[in-house]
């Protein structure tokens, strides 16, 4: 029953985690211009909230051992809503920026915690449904923008409402923190029970060094460095190659690019059926095959249609890579070791997604963007190596274990 009533709140919880995602992006025609700063500014606040998120991501394992999972994700939400209550307070770029850091602190951590505690006690449909709902999130955010900027009401509303969707939430967390701590009651110095009723051993921190030397970590990181490495960079970059590749107009990209993200959306909801089927290892391997034919239906030159086809056909692809390693996880390096490496992951999920997509718009200026499909493959390619050597590497650490 607590695990129940607890699932139910993460399901709301990563909804509001989607939420602020789209926002800057949304509102940004609307705030360069009233803050009298250049457009490419927009970057400088995107560079600040990553980082923040980086930095709260590699320290969430200790954080999560030290307070519990149920008292780090209510103070990250609170976090995050307080920083969005200061972007809706903010009428100079400076303001912007500071509030940036609590925004991106409060999001690193509150994802790594919520993805971990959701690969231990829940099914892998859960996971891929979760993200389903950060998808959610994330659409709703630029349709609460656009409903104020279409008004002609100015962004900071916009803002002040996801503010306060979040303290709502936070608000929730408070109440159900008891059943937070209920979950994690069954922890003692050696071991905990898990929803299968089976003893499992305690979480452990250890140093980012021992992390690298676990089998297959270094792999995993490569992996999911990868992945948001793609996603960013077809996301960011997706309108702009149809436009200039296959002549596609530039009101007509636009829509198209949000069907990228609808492919991820749509595509993550049906992989939780999926999961009732193929397990994590093969969840992958299919999402991968789909991406790499939703890139190379990209590159052929096969009309306007084909092309976005391609792009939702990408996102698919990608809807149940980035679950199924998540929930892989505890299976990969033991339960013990799951918070240590999946702040890691996350943190290296980040920076892909970070560096990635501005590193291609630096090598179009010089070799054209209609590279964007060959650089997504040639990243997938990596992945789908670092994906197999890590599975090979597990397979046969468990091999010595049974000798």
């Amino acid at each position: 029953m607590v695990l129940t009533v607890l699932l139910i709140i993460i399901y709301l919880a990563f909804i509001s985690l989607g939420l602020p995602d789209s926002l800057l992006g949304s509102a940004w025609p609307s705030i360069y211009p009233n803050m009298g700063v250049p457009i490419s500014y927009a970057g400088i606040v995107s560079m600040i909230i990553a980082g923040g998120t980086i930095v709260s991501s590699l320290w969430s394992d200790r954080l999560i051992r030290k307070f519990g999972t149920g008292l780090v994700t209510v103070i990250s939400v609170f976090m995050t809503a307080l920083a969005l209550l200061g972007f809706s307070i903010s009428d100079v770029f400076f303001e912007l920026c500071l509030f940036a850091i609590p925004l991106g602190l409060g999001a690193g951590s509150i994802d790594a915690a919520l993805n971990n505690f959701v690969a231990l006690h829940y099914k892998a449909k859960h996971m891929s449904w979760l993200h389903c709902f950060w998808g959610v999130g994330a659409m709703t955010g630029p349709i609460i923008m656009s409903y104020f900027l279409e008004r002609g009401i100015i962004f900071q509303m916009g803002y002040r409402t996801v503010a306060m969707i979040q303290l709502s939430l936070a608000i929730v967390l408070i109440v159900t923190l008891p059943l937070w701590k209920k979950a994690s009651s069954t922890y003692n110095e050696e071991i905990y029970i898990n929803e299968s009723n089976q003893k499992t051993q305690i979480q452990k921190v250890i140093s980012k060094n021992e992390l690298l030397r676990l089998p297959g970590a270094k792999q995993a990181l490569l992996a999911f460095f990868c992945y948001c490495s793609i996603e960013a960079t077809l996301g960011l970059w997706g309108s702009s190659f149809v436009t200039i590749a296959h002549g596609v107009s530039a009101e007509t990209a636009a829509k198209w690019a949000s069907f990228f993200y609808f492919g991820i959306t749509f595509g993550r909801f049906l992989s939780g059926f999926v999961t009732l089927k193929m397990n994590n290892r093969q969840m992958v391997y299919l999402g991968e095959t789909l991406l790499g034919i939703g890139i190379v239906m990209l590159i052929l030159p096969l009309g306007q249609v084909l092309s976005g086809i391609g792009l939702v056909m990408s996102g698919i692809g990608c809807a149940p890579i980035y679950p199924s390693l998540l929930h892989e996880t505890p299976v990969n390096f033991g339960e013990e070791y799951s918070q240590s490496i999946m702040g890691v992951q996350m943190a290296c999920a980040y920076v892909g997604s970070t560096f990635m997509p501005p590193l291609f718009g630096i090598l179009a200026n010089y070799i054209g963007y209609s590279f964007m499909p060959f650089y997504a493959g040639i990243i997938l390619i990596i992945m789908v190596i670092a994906v197999k050597t890590l599975n090979k590497q597990i397979d046969g650490k468990k091999v010595l274990e049974i000798r």
